[in-house]
């Protein structure tokens, strides 16, 4: 009979299993990637249990959606939020694994690159998908013929 018993159990955390990524399926949206829902799904699921909306409404739900748009838009986009919230979307996203993740330069990196060559280097040529940049006082304008910024 213990095995029945057992059996019975695995059908049942089979089945509930199965009913949260259905339930969880109803917030992908449909720019979302196999590779991204695939997180995401996992970054809801995880923490479901701890956000369900209470009898008389309250927006739980709606606010681990918005976390878990956070943190996928921060991985897979590279957009940034402030450090308090991206602390805690990442906290909660500790241990969720994610394989080749594209790498981002953040503004700050690609203005320090443009102000050292710039200083080092005259009448040179670097790519960058920017129209403008301002150094101080001096422009740095696209090239929109050769998609180069001449420095």
């Amino acid at each position: 009979m213990v095995g029945g018993e057992a059996a019975a159990a695995v059908e049942e955390l089979v089945s509930g299993v199965r009913q949260a990524t259905d339930f969880a399926e109803q917030f992908r949206s449909y720019s979302e990637s196999e590779k991204q829902w695939k997180a995401r799904m996992e970054f809801i699921l995880r923490h479901l249990p701890d956000y369900r909306d209470p009898p008389d409404g309250g927006g739980r739900l709606d606010q681990l959606l918005s976390l878990s748009m956070v943190w996928a838009n921060h991985l897979f986009l590279g957009c940034s939020y402030n450090k308090d919230l991206l602390d805690k979307v990442m906290e909660m996203a500790d241990g969720i694994e994610v394989e080749d993740l594209p790498q981002f330069t953040t503004r700050s990196e690609l203005m320090k690159k443009v102000l050292n060559v710039g200083q080092n280097v005259k009448n040179a040529y670097f790519f960058f998908n920017v129209d403008v940049i301002m150094a101080g006082s001096e422009f740095y304008t696209l090239d929109f013929s050769t998609t180069y910024l001449h420095v």
